[in-house]
């Protein structure tokens, strides 16, 4: 009798604590604006003996989910991703009650957030659950094994000792050496990307992709340099036993340095050129009061444009003093205010909005040029230099007919504007250029990753030069 008590006792432990276990059992997004994703990934992995199932899951009615299967196998795990659409701004909490074979009772999840806007258009993107294609985890990406490939664009043959630079979120995550097959292999997270990738006798290749599980190959084909010379050997040095010097990684910022941008700026003064091209001191350039208009319709993840972006804007951000001052204003389906002008001794405050945009709808760049230059004069430093520069790849002025006017009275005002475009097409970089000479500005090309490094620097250093 004892030893049957006994053993009902561990088997009603065992169903009441369970073999399944659950990788976390509450999720806080954080602040959330109306065009983040609103998904997170809860993962279920089976520790006992046999195989147990998810059986049903009570939910309020503003949260969907999927699984991505039936049943765990023994030491095999499922995932239970849920989608919260709140209905109202402000704080919400959701709890959650997720039905195991492997005991009596729920599995309590709580989900919460802070919704800080609700978009002035049609929320029926956030309401289905995204499937398993899509970027998961809310703020925090899932992470996977990403493998870089380089190859000789003609023979296909793999490079090895490829420098290659892997971008997310318009900040630098490595820069490795491939291996003896032209390799590397790297934990990554799911989402856009940026590759940058060179090699001696090789012109440089760039590409964007969007990463993750079942996308986790990317291979880089790099074309000969007609015009590279190899140096003359070097006569052999007595032979000197020193120390071995540490392993240093390699910075894509010094790669880049060596790279032809791509030319904007025709007659710039001799002062100006006489200078080094990472002065930006107090003594030579003005304060700066610039606001930024930014194109972040869907148009701009093609390519992966919004990289380009933020990388350049990120840059920019190492260059600029505690007196400049910064804002951001928005596009795509509607315009709005991200960041007042802010100034620039609070850089973390302004890199934590450039890392949180993000592209979607479509594209409405006259109302959006209008409120930049709204923040530019609430911002205005007098005495300084006052600019507003959109940045977009080619369709901000689509059905805003009227944005010139606007243009041209802010101008008076003391106010210009400069274009800077991503990968632009030839079609529009007519009327571009013709947008940014109204305002009193330049053109600025971003057409590949040296570009992103450069160009916008140069841009604010020539604007704000003291003549």
């Amino acid at each position: 009798m004892r030893a049957f008590i006994l053993l009902f006792t561990v088997l009603l432990q065992s169903f009441a604590f369970g073999q399944v276990t659950f990788d976390k059992l509450k999720h806080d997004f954080g602040d959330l604006e109306s065009y983040d994703e609103r998904f997170v990934d809860f993962i279920l992995t089976n520790k006992g003996q046999k195989k147990e199932y998810v059986l049903s899951v009570k939910k309020p009615n503003e949260v969907n989910y999927i699984v991505n299967g039936k049943f765990m196998d023994q030491d095999s795990s499922v995932v239970l991703r849920f989608q919260v659409n709140p209905k109202v701004k402000g704080r919400f909490s959701y709890d959650i009650d997720v039905f195991v074979s492997d005991r009596a009772e729920a599995v309590k999840i709580k989900i919460t957030g802070n919704l800080k806007d609700v978009a002035s258009d049609d929320l029926s993107g956030f309401t289905a659950c995204p499937d398993f294609s899509s970027r998961p985890g809310g703020k925090n990406a899932n992470n996977f094994q990403l493998t870089v490939i380089t190859i000789d664009r003609e023979t296909k043959a793999e490079l090895s000792n490829s420098k290659v630079s892997f971008i997310q979120n318009g900040m630098p995550v490595w820069t490795k050496q491939t291996d003896k097959n032209g390799k590397i292999k790297e934990e990554a997270d799911l989402g856009f990307s940026y590759f940058y990738a060179s090699h001696e006798a090789y012109k440089p290749a760039e590409l964007g992709a969007y990463v993750n599980f079942q996308r986790n190959v990317i291979v880089l084909e790099l074309t000969k340099d007609p015009s590279y010379c190899p140096p003359p050997p070097a006569t052999i040095p007595p032979i000197i036993i020193e120390p071995t010097p540490p392993v240093v990684e390699i910075v894509i910022e010094e790669e880049l340095m060596n790279e032809e941008t791509t030319a904007f700026i025709e007659e710039a003064p001799v002062e100006f050129s006489s200078l080094a091209p990472d002065d930006f001191s107090a003594e030579n350039f003005n304060p700066i009061n610039v606001v930024f208009v930014l194109d972040v319709s869907s148009s701009m993840q093609q390519g992966d444009r919004i990289e380009l972006m933020k990388y350049s804007l990120f840059q920019l951000m190492e260059m600029l003093r505690p007196t400049d001052k910064l804002g951001i204003v928005t596009f795509s389906s509607d315009s709005r205010v991200v960041l007042a002008p802010t100034n620039c001794d609070n850089k973390e405050a302004i890199q934590k909005e450039i890392e949180n945009l993000k592209a979607s709808g479509l594209t409405a760049g006259g109302e959006g040029i209008k409120l930049g230059y709204k923040q530019a004069l609430k911002g205005f430093i007098p005495g300084g230099i006052n600019q507003i520069i959109v940045i977009t790849d080619g369709a901000f002025n689509r059905n805003s007919d009227d944005y010139k006017k606007y243009v041209k009275k802010y101008k008076k005002k003391g106010i210009n504007m400069s274009v800077v475009g991503i990968k632009i097409k030839d079609v529009d970089q007519v009327k571009m250029t013709e947008a940014a000479e109204v305002g009193g500005g330049r053109l600025v090309p971003i057409m590949k990753l040296a570009d992103a490094q450069s160009n916008l620097k140069q841009e604010i250093r020539f604007a704000a030069f003291k003549r």
